[in-house]
């Protein structure tokens, strides 16, 4: 029975635990969901829920595709620098969702799990851009579950309210040369 209840924890036959919290780290129901959230005491990932404030869903913006992207990338490389300071970074994920429960959410996936939890300690007496950040430890692993496969695609046909991760990308420069530069460290 152990064995069985193993196997199927975090999947959509667990009828206990949420499956969309396990793989997204973030669930549409929130407090309110039927399925438990286990929050993890030890992670090498963490979520900075709403953090990234998007322009391009300001409706007062002005800003063009170019301007917008700058901004992104503005961003994305003060984080990444930011969260160098705690460990080697595997992977920074930023929502382009526009839901509820995914909105600005950035994620950071360390190599080690002590790098994410002085970043998730550090981080919650921080602010960025006048507004606290809160951090927690997130369940997520693999961020192959836990994006939309049909937006790096033909598109997926709920936008920004699919409730996979739309995943916000870094200009090909950028992403190389933090790339390179965190590999020189």
């Amino acid at each position: 029975m152990a064995n069985y209840l193993a196997s199927i924890f975090g999947t959509e036959a667990d009828k206990v635990n949420c499956s969309f919290y396990y793989k997204i780290g973030a669930c549409r129901h929130g407090d309110r969901c039927s399925r438990k959230h286990v929050k993890p005491s030890y992670s090498q990932t963490i979520l900075l829920p709403n953090l990234y404030q998007n322009p391009a869903y300001d409706q007062k913006n002005k800003m063009n595709a170019s301007q917008l992207q700058n901004h992104f990338d503005a961003f994305y490389e003060d984080f990444w620098c930011e969260m160098c300071k705690f460990g080697e970074i595997e992977e920074v994920v930023v929502c382009d969702n526009n839901n509820d429960h995914l909105i600005g959410n950035v994620y950071a996936r360390f190599k080690y799990e002590d790098s994410a939890q002085a970043a998730c300690d550090a981080l919650n007496s921080r602010w960025y851009a006048a507004r606290p950040i809160y951090c927690e430890l997130s369940p997520v692993t693999d961020f192959r579950e836990a994006c939309c496969r049909l937006n790096s695609g033909e598109g997926c046909v709920r936008g920004g309210f699919c409730n996979f991760i739309h995943r916000k990308e870094p200009s090909p420069e950028l992403d190389r040369e933090l790339e390179l530069s965190t590999k020189k460290c």
